[in-house]
C-alpha cells in the first residue's frame, strides 16, 4: 500500500516539485546559522537601501541589514510556528473527535457545541484578539493558532470513528473485554489517521500564512527576531525605493504555502481508497 501511495506522489509532477521545495526550505532553515552570507541582526548604517547586487542577492534593509540572511533567519520562525502549531491542533482535534465519535451522547453533544461556538467566530479577528491581550511571542502564536486550528480535524476525526465503531474488528474488541482506551488508539485511529495526515500537510500551510499576517500587523515575531511577515511589514514602508524588501519575503510566503498545499493535494488523491482499487 505504501509503494501505490509513493507511486501516485511521485506521478504528480506539480506535487514532486512543491516537495522538493519543502525539502529544500527545511535543509535551509536547519542550516541557517552556516550558510548565511551576513549576520542577520547586525545593522550597517552604510549600506542602508542597497539594491540586490553580487554582494547581497536580495539587497539590504532600512538598518542595513542583509535581507538574504534576514529571510533564511525567518524560514526557521515560519516552519517552526507552522509545524508546532499544526501539532497542537491535529493532537487537540484528534483527541476532542475521537472522544465525541466513540462515546456519543452528552459527550459528543458538548464537544459538538464547542466547535460550533469556536467556528462561529472569525479565525483571524480571534487571533488577533487573543494575541493583543497577551504579549506575543513565538510561544504564545504557536499555541493561539493551535488552540484556535482543532475543530475542523475534530470534525473529520468524529466523522471517521462514527463509521469505525460499528465495524466487526471493534464489536470483536469490545466483545473480548478491550478497554476504550485501548480500542480508540490502538484499532481505531491507526484506521482514521489518512484524512488526518492530509489535514496535517494543509494546516502547516496555513499556519505559516497566519504567523506572516500577524507580523505583518505587528502582533507577532517582534523585532529585531526576523520573520517574513515582519520583513514584508517594514518594507511596505519602502515600496518606492526598496522593493525588494517586499518581494522577496513575500514570494518566500507564497512559494512555501503553495509547496505544502500542493503536497496536501497530492497526498489527498495519493491516500484516496477509491483510487488504490485502480492501482490494484
Amino acid at each position: 500500500m505504501f509503494k501505490i501511495i509513493l507511486l501516485r506522489i511521485l506521478s504528480n509532477t506539480i506535487a514532486v516539485i512543491g516537495i522538493c521545495f519543502i525539502l529544500m526550505i527545511v535543509l535551509i532553515a536547519l542550516l541557517a546559522p552556516v550558510i548565511v552570507p551576513y549576520d542577520p541582526y547586525k545593522i550597517n548604517v552604510y549600506r542602508v537601501l542597497e539594491p540586490p547586487s553580487k554582494d547581497h542577492f536580495f539587497g539590504t534593509d532600512e538598518l542595513g541589514r542583509d535581507v538574504l540572511s534576514r529571510i533564511i533567519y525567518g524560514a526557521r520562525v515560519s516552519l517552526k510556528v507552522g509545524i508546532i502549531a499544526m501539532g497542537i491542533a491535529i493532537i487537540t482535534g484528534t483527541l476532542l473527535g475521537s472522544i465525541a465519535g466513540y462515546y456519543g451522547g452528552f459527550i459528543d453533544s458538548l464537544i459538538m457545541r464547542i466547535v460550533d461556538v469556536m467556528l462561529s467566530f472569525p479565525t483571524l479577528f480571534l487571533i488577533l484578539a487573543i494575541v493583543a491581550v497577551l504579549e506575543p511571542n513565538i510561544y504564545i502564536i504557536m499555541a493561539v493558532i493551535g488552540l484556535t486550528g482543532w475543530m475542523d480535524v475534530a470534525r473529520l476525526v468524529r466523522a471517521e470513528v462514527l463509521s469505525l465503531k460499528e465495524r466487526e474488528f471493534v464489536l470483536a474488541s469490545k466483545a473480548m473485554g478491550a478497554s476504550s482506551f485501548r480500542i480508540i488508539f490502538k484499532h481505531i485511529l491507526p484506521n482514521a489517521i489518512y484524512p488526518v495526515i492530509v489535514a496535517a500537510t494543509f494546516a502547516v500551510g496555513g499556519a505559516i500564512l497566519i504567523e506572516s499576517g500577524l507580523s505583518f500587523l505587528g502582533l507577532g515575531i517582534q523585532p529585531p527576531e526576523p520573520s517574513w511577515g515582519g520583513i514584508l511589514s517594514v518594507g511596505k514602508d519602502y515600496i518606492t525605493v526598496a522593493w525588494w524588501m517586499s518581494f522577496f519575503p513575500g514570494i518566500a510566503i507564497f512559494l512555501t504555502v503553495l509547496s505544502f498545499n500542493l503536497f496536501g493535494e497530492a497526498l489527498r488523491d495519493a491516500l484516496d481508497p477509491k483510487k488504490w482499487a485502480e492501482d490494484l
